[in-house]
């Protein structure tokens, strides 16, 4: 796939004060959206708005909290947003291609695969797909955050060039003499928790807010895809972003290179376990990429087998990695800080590693 691009509508710019969709917008982004492809781009489409479509229909006069009336809205509010994708990209001679994922689909390795090839296949055949959470059938709360950190997973799945994040927020702004002042570009090296942001009010109509989207964008730029936040109201926002345009506030990517198993381990698995490591394992993984052996392990909080992943620790408390572990918690307390001749007497696995350096994703620093 060539010149990815994923645009993320939120649910602030699709879904009006009551609760209906604002069909305009939608019509005028998903025009955007087939000019990109017509001009040769690979477009990906994260879009909310079911569950705030469902609330309307169903009467609820708020968002409530009750997960089998969020679950309820989702199922009603699904059908009628897909429905006008496909009417309006109809118009431009355009199939789109829905995908529904749950986190579950990310954090195994298989299914990761598998929603790739999906979602490559539908472009190379020259549809568009419309990714969106499978909130009916989710068993856990519903977490993607306004599928901020859902359209950023996409994006690093398909290593895109671009993730457009679109809100109802012209971007970042920061507290100025006389009010608050837009930020229109951020170094990839940004520390992004201690950028000092002006108090916006928000919609109210979505979950994500901007704690979510600095998430997002921290995983994306992190494994090498720019990222902008902008208005999902203005005309032209989103080839403008494309083509590198002032548009509301753009970070940089970092020039990280890691493969395509270490990005889902990162951003995608989720860690079952800690496992806290010496000074010397924690240079042993990071300046020689060596193993982690049972020498240098110092704990191990949790209860989980051997296949799982688990975040490694310094001495410090800071994160280091997360890695696959290839022994269990049990295991590992049993063997932890012996030398590695020691620990195979104790061991009936025949290999006394904890994690393999090929199974071990540092932390983006």
């Amino acid at each position: 796939m060539s010149d990815v691009i994923v645009i993320k509508l939120g649910s602030s710019t699709l879904v009006d004060e009551r609760g209906g969709l604002r069909e305009e917008v939608l019509a005028r982004r998903v025009a955007e959206v087939a000019r990109l492809r017509a001009e040769g781009a690979s477009p990906v489409l994260v879009s909310s708005g079911a569950i705030a479509c469902g609330l309307g229909t169903l009467g609820f006069a708020s968002r409530p909290e009750a997960l089998p009336d969020l679950q309820a809205a989702s199922a009603v509010g699904q059908g009628a947003l897909f429905s006008r994708y496909i009417t309006e990209f109809g118009r431009h001679g355009v199939v789109p291609g829905q995908v529904l994922l749950t986190s579950a689909d990310l954090e195994h390795r298989a299914s990761y695969l598998n929603a790739r090839n999906t979602l490559e296949r539908l472009v190379a055949l020259g549809a568009v797909p419309v990714i969106n959470e499978n909130d009916t059938t989710a068993t856990d709360e519903l977490t993607f955050g306004d599928n901020d950190v859902l359209a950023a997973q996409v994006a690093i799945l398909l290593r895109a060039r671009l993730l457009v994040l679109l809100t109802d927020r012209d971007g970042l702004y920061a507290p100025g003499a006389d009010g608050p002042v837009r930020i229109d570009a951020l170094a990839a090296d940004t520390a992004l928790d201690d950028i000092a942001l002006a108090d916006l009010p928000g919609s109210g109509r979505g979950r994500g807010g901007i704690a979510s989207k600095l998430a997002a964008v921290a995983m994306a730029t992190g494994s090498g895809t720019e990222c902008v936040i902008a208005s999902g109201e203005h005309d032209g926002v989103i080839p403008a972003a494309a083509a590198g345009g002032a548009v509301g506030t753009r970070f940089a990517a970092s020039d990280r290179s890691d493969g395509a198993f270490k990005m889902w381990l990162r951003h995608a698995k989720p860690a079952q376990g800690r496992v806290v490591v010496d000074a010397g394992a924690v240079r042993a993984l990071i300046d020689k990429g060596t193993s982690l052996l049972p020498v240098g392990v110092v704990a191990c909080d949790g209860a989980f087998a051997a296949g799982e992943a688990v975040l490694v620790v310094g001495p410090d408390g800071r994160e280091v990695g997360k890695g696959i572990a290839d022994l269990s918690a049990d295991e590992i307390r049993t063997v932890r800080g012996m030398h590695s001749e020691d620990a195979l007497v104790l061991l009936s696995s025949g290999s006394a590693e904890v994690i393999h350096r090929d199974r071990f994703a540092p932390s983006v620093r």
